[in-house]
């Protein structure tokens, strides 16, 4: 079968299934790749396709896929899909060929035994899969039983990944998608159909109390509500963090300070689940009963648990208490939708009627701890403004008439309120690693008695011309003596280098704690405009515009000090990602980016026509001159151009306007280029493996490192692969880290051939990883922590912790939209925060372990 057939019968105009049609560049060799993909259509079913001949090779299942040699699994052979169709998620037009939801449920590498092709002729094709939930050895047999289409039986054969189906049915254990979040709930079929729900959703048992009066009208229209069986769990909507208040039509809703929610009711039974599927019922029994007071037969409600403090607002830390004392009396339970309700599956009903409908549902509690979360209708600005005015964390805007989508969505989004003020530097800590001048400024308050307390510090935001600048302030201030009224936090302060109070400057932070320390704090620069005996709190007040203007001088682009050309320009056509929008991440994740580039030189990688035009690298300043970009002292780099380093917000935008995406640094700081401070295990694999291929790899890797006795660290790529980092004290020269890091990959692909390849090239890739060792040269670099990759999505190279690792779903899972997401929650929890307190050698011992002549 060809591509004309899976063509003709799709209007790639209403579907968003892709087309086949453009090629674009040749495919490198890799492994052939398979996919199995749930969908649910007239029947929910499985489609298995196996890659052969440049098409995909497809066949429904109508039970899936089955691990119990003993059951034949029917295959019905449909059209070929093209190879881009192994990665397609999404919903298919109602009225279109293969109308609905449709999930990759598992993908992974097939390997033919005998001729493929001659296999597939005759109707017998066995082979083994290595895919994220299937494995071992499988077998295809066509039939001749008669029908409009082939007849093929999917059968298992006896290994060790078969299993009895009374014992372990796969199909039912591992229901969700291997890309995403994403899972399907089987519609319920037959007479039942898909119908507009006119009758208000009442409970089943009406409360035997007086009724408050509706806000409603009598009937609660729920268009396209589908009739369903209850999940039994069940992932929330997410929201994207923005800079500021989108345009089109919205509802918001406060931000609430708290836990999110979930509440599953099924036949009077309540169970409370966290965000991550916790069941924390136990832990709310008042707010259980509650529920149960509701009379649902069934549902899924969506909502945030929080404490009020004394003014009213949400307190985080008094609802961390009230679990740790068991008060769960005092938790209030905010309701703000409900994407399952008696028998039916709203999630496709408007959002406006989802929430008349809770709404409705919530008239029939007497409860004081369930409340309906009330949206606004006021303009977002004054809304957001009174949020912040009250100590609040924001809003939360939600697209009218939209869905309920159980994943991170641009239909949701939250925009926080954000805190800045002066404070007196009381003393410095001593820098490490590479960093110089001072570590972080310690910050100081005055109380309303005009005592000086401790208010946190701040490490983030200083650039090497300030930490030079301002270091040389700060010794002139310099005592024995401790200007604080209270002694600080041991830990904070230990081995600080106290300061006469008289040096100010402005910080801005996320929050401050009752003990008046800031937290996620960022400078923004001295103050010499205010005396330090005038620095106390600033209490929360309405903004006013000269103060907007001035939060402006700190943004390179609104405050005009950088231009964006063209800045409706679309850098990535597949989201729609603009030029000014990626200068604007780029100045808002400065605070996490520039110390990881501080003084490394750097390659930039420019578009200057966005992602599918030309790319090419910039190592040196001489061909097109950036703003704000510092150069390197000649002499380091004698033979060549002055080397490139970016060590400013500034700097970073002037990239982003001068066309660049990508930033790539050398595993050297200056001055000492002779001496690598580090050494980088790019790990490349066939993009036909599984992904769980890489996380094995990954931790294999990881722990030969650990026995050699390396600490390393990890980033994903961006792409395909995992880069593991090692910091190393700069006192091997180039070519014994570039040897070393060899012997590793060669000694991993001596150990483990089927899995490793030490050898570069796309052949000597097929079916493995390929250890990239060939980054630790001198002038090589790779993608710097955080920067963007010019890849579809614009997706971002992120450092994680090792422990997340085996949770992660892919290498490119952050992107330009929801990195800075990521980053706020990290808070102070950097991955790498230990690795500049590293010390360590390659020694003698560690290069006899790996086999190397000493």
């Amino acid at each position: 079968m060809a591509l004309d057939e899976y063509q003709r019968m799709r209007d790639f105009a209403a579907t968003p299934e892709p087309s086949g049609k453009a090629r674009g560049r040749s495919r490198k060799v890799q492994s052939l790749q398979y996919c199995i993909q749930k969908h649910d259509a007239t029947r929910l079913h499985y489609d298995f396709r196996l890659e052969l001949d440049g098409t995909l090779k497809s066949w429904a299942i109508p039970k899936g896929p089955s691990l119990d040699p003993s059951v034949r699994r029917l295959a019905v052979h449909v059209e070929d899909h093209p190879l881009e169709y192994a990665t397609f998620e999404g919903s298919i037009p109602a009225g279109h060929y293969g109308a609905g939801d449709v999930i990759v449920w598992d993908r992974g590498v097939w390997i033919p035994q005998g001729d493929p092709q001659e296999g597939y002729r005759k109707g017998k094709l066995k082979f083994s899969l290595e895919g994220e939930k299937l494995a071992g050895s499988w077998n295809l047999v066509r039939t001749h039983m008669d029908g409009k289409k082939e007849q093929w039986f999917l059968i298992k054969s006896r290994d060790e990944a078969a299993r009895e189906e009374g014992e372990y049915d796969v199909v039912t254990a591992e229901p969700n998608s291997v890309l995403s979040d994403r899972t399907l709930v089987p519609r319920k079929r037959g007479a039942a159909k898909a119908r507009v729900a006119e009758a208000p959703a009442k409970p089943v048992k009406a409360p035997a109390k007086k009724r408050t009066p509706r806000r409603q009208s009598d009937a609660v229209k729920l268009e396209g509500a589908v009739p369903a069986e209850l999940p039994e769990t069940f992932k929330p909507q997410l929201a994207t963090l923005v800079d500021a208040v989108p345009s089109g039509d919205w509802r918001y809703e406060i931000k609430f300070d708290g836990y999110r929610m979930l509440a599953r009711i099924d036949a009077g039974k309540v169970a409370l689940f966290t965000r991550n599927g916790h069941d924390w019922t136990a832990k709310m029994p008042q707010q259980a009963a509650a529920l149960a007071g509701l009379g649902l037969e069934s549902g899924w409600l969506d909502g945030e648990v929080v404490v009020p403090n004394e003014e009213g607002a949400p307190d985080f830390q008094a609802l961390q208490n009230a679990f740790e004392a068991g008060r769960s009396g005092s938790i209030l339970y905010y309701l703000f939708d409900v994407p399952y309700l008696n028998g039916m599956d709203l999630r496709d009903v408007p959002l406006e009627q989802r929430r008349a409908a809770l709404r409705e549902v919530l008239e029939g509690s007497d409860s004081e701890l369930l409340r309906f979360s009330e949206d606004f209708t006021e303009q977002p600005d004054s809304i957001l403004e009174s949020a912040c005015q009250m100590k609040l964390e924001g809003l939360i805007g939600k697209r009218a008439g939209s869905s309920y989508t159980s994943r991170r969505s641009s239909s949701w989004v939250k925009i926080k309120c954000s805190n800045r003020q002066e404070f007196i530097i009381v003393g410095y800590t001593e820098p490490k690693g590479t960093r110089t001048g001072f570590g972080a400024l310690l910050l100081g308050l005055h109380d309303d008695s005009g005592k000086l307390l401790y208010a946190g510090k701040v490490g983030t935001g200083f650039n090497q011309a300030t930490l030079k600048s301002l270091h040389k302030q700060l010794k002139k201030l310099e005592t024995d003596k401790s200007p604080l009224a209270k002694p600080a936090p041991a830990a904070d302060v230990r081995g600080a280098q106290w300061l006469k109070p008289e040096l100010m400057c402005e910080v801005a932070y996320a929050e401050m704690t009752r003990q008046g320390v800031v937290r996620h704090s960022v400078f923004h620069g001295l103050r010499s405009d205010k005396p330090a005996d005038a620095i106390t709190h600033e209490r929360a007040k309405p903004a006013s515009r000269s103060s907007k203007a001035e939060q402006r001088q700190t943004d390179p682009i609104g405050s005009g000090r950088i231009k964006i050309s063209s800045p409706e320009r679309v850098i990535d056509p597949s989201s729609g990602i603009t030029k000014i929008e990626l200068a604007r991440f780029y100045a808002q994740i400065a605070p996490w980016v520039l110390p990881q580039l501080r003084a490394r030189p750097l390659a930039l990688v420019r578009a200057p026509e966005g992602i599918t035009g030309e790319l090419f690298f910039q190592k040196h300043a001489d061909k097109l001159a950036i703003p704000h970009i510092t150069q390197l002292d000649p002499a380091l780099d004698p033979k060549h151009g002055a080397l490139l380093v970016i060590d400013s917000t500034e700097a970073l935008v002037g990239a982003a306007q001068m066309g660049t995406i990508e930033l790539h640094s050398w595993n050297a700081v200056a001055p000492e280029l002779e001496h690598p401070d580090r050494f980088v295990l790019d790990l490349d694999p066939d993009p036909a493996l599984p992904w769980k291929s890489m996380l094995e790899a990954t931790q294999l890797t990881q722990t030969l490192l650990d026995e050699i006795g390396l600490t390393s660290f990890l980033k994903t790529s961006g792409g395909k692969g995992i880069h593991i980092v090692v910091p190393l004290d700069p006192v091997h020269d180039w070519s014994e880290v570039k040897a070393f890091s060899q012997a590793i990959a060669k000694y991993l692909a001596k150990l483990l051939p089927s899995h490793f390849s030490a050898v570069s090239g796309p052949k000597n890739r097929v079916g493995r990883i390929f250890i990239d060792y060939l980054r630790n040269s001198r002038g090589a670099s790779t993608v710097a922590p955080y920067s963007v990759r010019a890849r579809e999505g614009l997706p971002v190279s992120v450092p994680i912790h090792r422990e997340e690792l085996a949770g992660l779903k892919g290498a490119n899972l952050w992107t330009v939209r929801n990195l800075l997401e990521r980053l706020q929650e990290l808070g102070d929890d950097d991955p790498w925060a230990d690795m500049t307190r590293v010390r360590q050698t390659i020694t003698a011992q560690m290069r006899e372990r790996l086999g190397m002549s000493t």
